[in-house]
């Protein structure tokens, strides 16, 4: 059986994820798809997260392929994130992930309709409500959330989230209800409102917003060419970390691996796979060091993270699961970074890496600070480390 120590896993994170060893040319569409996607819940994570990979990015960039050439779309898929996903994945997205997604989202919403007296039906609800959203993107185009909640009685009602408690109390049902059509593949998010870091998006069909999209596709085969993919770029890894990622089952997991043929191999000492024609040694790559935004798709990638994370899990991330900023050296966390209040990024060191990684961290982060130009991008979910950051401040 072939075994993967941690340093081969790390070299083939940082050619794979596009951190380091000369793999850094590739266009951000290629790099979103070999990703399977870039974490898009925080708004400002993808751009952040190309900046780290791609040299020369800029926010144009990005912003030309979701909303000009439209070869990248933002859609709601893998546990519930909402991703940017290339456009040409976006049948095996929808079917391998989006429809579970939508199909919870739906039942939650229905009852919840119910729940709140807005109807005796909440399907009829939710059928009217879906009707008449389509038909007014259709004659009107592009149109935000806020607007079509105004314009169509259809989506009037509210419903109390958390009964009783201090953040409950009468919340729109409209915006749930987009969120079935988006993840149901009907409506995407098109033109933002907000500038980059924030997310105020306007709704369009799918047809008119992108035209024809694939073949579309059922659930097996889209689940087994997703993971193949992730498998490339993720692999080797565990059953689970590929159950997690995708919000699957164990079932669908494991008919996938066989249908793509996948070997197990031993993740020091765990049981995993990888694609049966990847069993080559990765080569080293040059010393490396990269700083990545909060929610990266890198550092949210496995459910099993000792090997790159450490002794950090608690510093990193939050009680919920949420990754905060981090800063690598050589595919390990070593730290994180924050802004100061002149908006400057500071490293964040749980570790001393030596000179040489810090010296490097170090331009890296002058180099983000000078791309960021001023703008103050505070991570959706802080981590414990950006916390206490700012609580010395």
């Amino acid at each position: 059986m072939r075994t993967f120590n941690v340093a081969e896993r790390r070299n083939r994170l940082a050619r794979r994820h596009f951190l380091a060893c000369d793999t850094a040319a590739e266009s951000i569409t290629t790099i979103a798809s070999a990703l399977v996607g870039l974490h898009s819940s925080d708004p400002a994570t993808p751009y952040l997260s190309l900046w780290a990979r791609r040299p020369g990015f800029s926010v144009a960039d990005l912003n030309d392929a979701l909303y000009e050439t439209r070869s990248l779309v933002k859609h709601l898929a893998m546990r519930r994130t909402v991703w940017v996903v290339d456009v040409a994945d976006l049948p095996a997205v929808q079917a391998a992930a989006s429809e579970r997604v939508a199909g919870a989202e739906q039942r939650r919403l229905i009852a919840d309709v119910a729940k709140a007296g807005v109807a005796d039906d909440g399907h009829e609800w939710l059928t009217r409500a879906s009707a008449a959203v389509l038909a007014h993107l259709d004659e009107h185009g592009p149109t935000s959330s806020s607007a079509l909640r105004a314009a169509l009685p259809a989506l009037a009602g509210t419903y109390d989230p958390a009964p009783g408690k201090p953040y409950g109390g009468p919340t729109h049902l409209a915006p749930r209800a987009l969120i079935v059509l988006g993840a149901q593949g009907h409506i995407l998010r098109g033109p933002n409102e907000g500038g980059w870091t924030s997310s105020r998006p306007k709704w369009a069909t799918a047809s008119s917003w992108l035209g024809e999209v694939g073949t579309p596709m059922t659930a097996e085969p889209a689940q087994a060419a997703l993971i193949r993919t992730w498998l490339h770029t993720f692999g080797p890894a565990t059953g689970e970390d590929i159950r997690w990622w995708f919000g699957s089952t164990k079932t669908a997991v494991r008919k996938a691996l066989s249908e793509i043929g996948a070997v197990d191999v031993d993740l020091h000492g765990t049981p995993g796979y990888v694609l049966p024609d990847d069993l080559e040694p990765e080569p080293e790559c040059e010393p490396w060091g990269a700083l990545l935004p909060g929610l990266d798709v890198t550092t949210m990638g496995w459910y099993q993270r000792d090997w790159y994370l450490g002794e950090h899990r608690g510093q990193v991330f939050d009680n919920y699961g949420n990754a905060g900023p981090t800063a690598w050296w050589e595919g390990r966390i070593v730290g994180g970074w924050y802004q100061n209040a002149a908006a400057e990024v500071q490293l964040q060191l749980l570790e001393d890496p030596g000179q040489d990684a810090r010296s490097v961290l170090e331009k890296r982060a002058r180099e983000l600070t000078e791309w960021l130009d001023g703008v103050r991008v505070p991570p959706r979910f802080p981590s414990p480390l950006v916390k206490a950051s700012n609580a010395g401040r």
